[in-house]
């Protein structure tokens, strides 16, 4: 299936090393054409900022708080797609160790990095691109991209040896976090009214997958010409991502305008995928979103992927179809969706809408 990605179509550049050799103005290939460019002028300013939630509020010995917690939740994947969350579970130390050992990762030499050089097969490994096509845009980032779950995936050789600890924190980092990602996955479920299982099943019960991508952006001479990361919406399931406290880069779309989300210091930002959009048959939204860099700062995030196994059919769920509101899509097995994003690179939401265009 995935053999037509069996290599990159041309050498691959590490946007680190272009970073750090104090070039003053970036190559063609990373500069995007004028209606891409983050502008301030289609940017919301001021306070605007999506939902923060407590999830204390979920396990109160107060039903009415629970509710309201509950209910913020539902708010959030209807209207926004994003939210972020506080007192989630998991170990600020563990977040914080584990966002240390991909800064040391990164800062190694370029031929201790280039040992877990990755192909487009798998994507497993020290990366610099999406999509396999031929004389395509290329965002301002490097890259590590690892495989946590179904177990099957999990190969601890390919994760990185140095610095030392990495690959233990990784398995930590990623144990905890997958365990807030099955937390929020039974709200999700039942707050569409669906029992708490009903999504997690859906992705394949206990054999679902997990993926971790770290996204490194260096420096950049000349941002406002770039993106660290192009429009996109997530094509798996949801997103749990420790974004970097000391400088801002993620934005949300929001109607025409971007958003710049302010990460609050040790939240998650969740946002939905693609997946759940299809499951939920859109009462939830996978909202576009992408990364912008920055000339003073470089910047390190950690994304979770909690996904469906590969081999899973996706569709809405039948008790969210009814007359005034059909299927939305057509059931999609997750690792053909997925083949689209790895061949063609992100591309706002053209991939969502298309399933959806096929049914009419």
């Amino acid at each position: 299936m995935m053999s037509c990605l069996q290599s990159w179509p041309e050498p691959v550049v590490r946007v680190q090393h272009l970073s750090d050799s104090g070039i003053r103005v970036i190559p063609e290939r990373y500069v995007k054409k004028p209606s891409d460019r983050p502008s301030f002028c289609d940017s919301l300013s001021g306070e605007a900022n999506i939902p923060v939630i407590d999830m204390k509020g979920l396990y109160s010995d107060d039903a009415s708080v629970r509710q309201k917690t509950a209910g913020m939740i539902s708010g959030a994947c209807r209207e926004w797609g994003f939210f972020q969350v506080v007192n989630h579970g998991v170990r600020q130390e563990v977040m914080g160790r584990a966002r240390e050992a991909w800064r040391e990762f990164f800062k190694l030499p370029l031929e201790e990095k280039q040992k877990y050089a990755n192909a487009p097969s798998t994507y497993e490994g020290y990366g610099s691109r999406l999509g396999v096509e031929k004389g395509i845009s290329l965002d301002w980032s490097d890259y590590f991209f690892l495989n946590y779950l179904p177990l099957a995936l999990r190969d601890q050789n390919k994760w990185p040896a140095l610095p030392l600890s990495c690959r233990e924190l990784v398995g930590e980092y990623c144990r905890e976090v997958v365990e807030l990602g099955g937390r929020l996955m039974k709200i999700l479920s039942s707050n569409l009214g669906l029992g708490e299982e009903y999504l997690q099943e859906a992705f394949g019960g206990e054999e679902f997958g997990a993926c971790m991508r770290v996204n490194y952006y260096p420096k950049c001479p000349q941002p406002d010409l770039t993106l660290g990361l192009s429009s996109h919406s997530d094509p798996g399931g949801m997103t749990l991502l420790f974004p970097d406290d000391n400088v801002s880069g993620l934005q949300v779309r929001r109607g025409e305008k971007w958003m710049t989300v302010d990460p609050v210091p040790n939240a998650f930002i969740v946002n939905i995928g693609d997946q759940l959009q299809v499951l939920s048959n859109a009462n939830y939204k996978s909202v576009e979103h992408r990364v912008i860099v920055n000339s003073e700062k470089e910047r390190v995030s950690i994304a979770l992927f909690y996904n469906p196994r590969g081999d899973m059919l996706i569709k809405p769920a039948e008790e969210l179809v009814t007359e005034d509101r059909p299927p939305l899509y057509p059931p999609t097995i997750y690792d053909e969706y997925r083949l689209y994003m790895r061949t063609r690179g992100p591309r706002g939401k053209s991939q969502v809408e298309s399933l959806k265009s096929s049914l009419q």
